[in-house]
């Protein structure tokens, strides 16, 4: 079974962690690979699990060097993004290099993260934004960058865990209306993070 919580004893000293590092984060690769998803021209979803924010975790200790006092503050941010039995989790990114299209993209997203859906086996399940902060401002600009629960009856989980259910996902906003059917792949991938 999927651990649904990052705890302190899960967290290793950075020295210990720099052993592991390289051969977690390879094994990581093919995982993440079959956790992503494109939608449109610069959207991207990234399916999270204990093990990206595992690894996650332990890149923002080694990066920040804030030592035992930072970790609580990571595991705060980073364990609510762990699905719990019940949920997908996807963080979800509009990835454009240049600067100018990229805020030019963002003035015109305002409430994105309240049209994000996955569809399947004649069910929608819209996406619900973390609630840490607002990501869209007063003058309607969207963040780059959205935390997305996609919370699943017990019925709607039985109907995504079967083998060859066609999954949609995509946006019901009117400057961004993409859809993209999710590989069978990342469907049984996925199907993995229910309980």
């Amino acid at each position: 079974m999927e651990k649904r919580a990052i705890t302190r004893a899960d967290v290793m000293s950075m020295a210990d962690y720099a052993k592991v590092r390289t051969e977690r984060r390879r094994a990581l690769i093919q995982t993440k690979k079959l956790r992503r998803l494109e939608i449109g021209p610069c959207a991207c979803f990234y399916f999270e699990s204990y093990e990206t924010m595992w690894i996650q975790v332990h890149e923002m200790l080694r990066i920040e060097k804030g030592g035992e006092e930072q970790i609580p503050d990571e595991l705060r941010a980073y364990n609510s993004l762990i699905p719990q039995g019940r949920e997908l989790v996807a963080t979800v990114m509009f990835e454009v290099d240049d600067p100018v299209q990229r805020a030019h993209l963002l003035a015109r997203l305002g409430g994105v993260e309240d049209a994000i859906f996955i569809s399947f086996a004649g069910e929608t399940v819209m996406g619900r934004p973390e609630a840490d902060i607002e990501r869209t401002n007063d003058e309607g600009k969207t963040s780059s960058v959205h935390f997305i629960h996609f919370s699943f009856s017990p019925a709607q989980i039985e109907k995504f865990r079967a083998a060859g259910t066609q999954v949609i996902v995509g946006f019901k906003h009117a400057d961004y209306g993409h859809m993209a059917v999710m590989p069978e792949p990342v469907r049984a991938e996925l199907a993995k993070d229910f309980a």
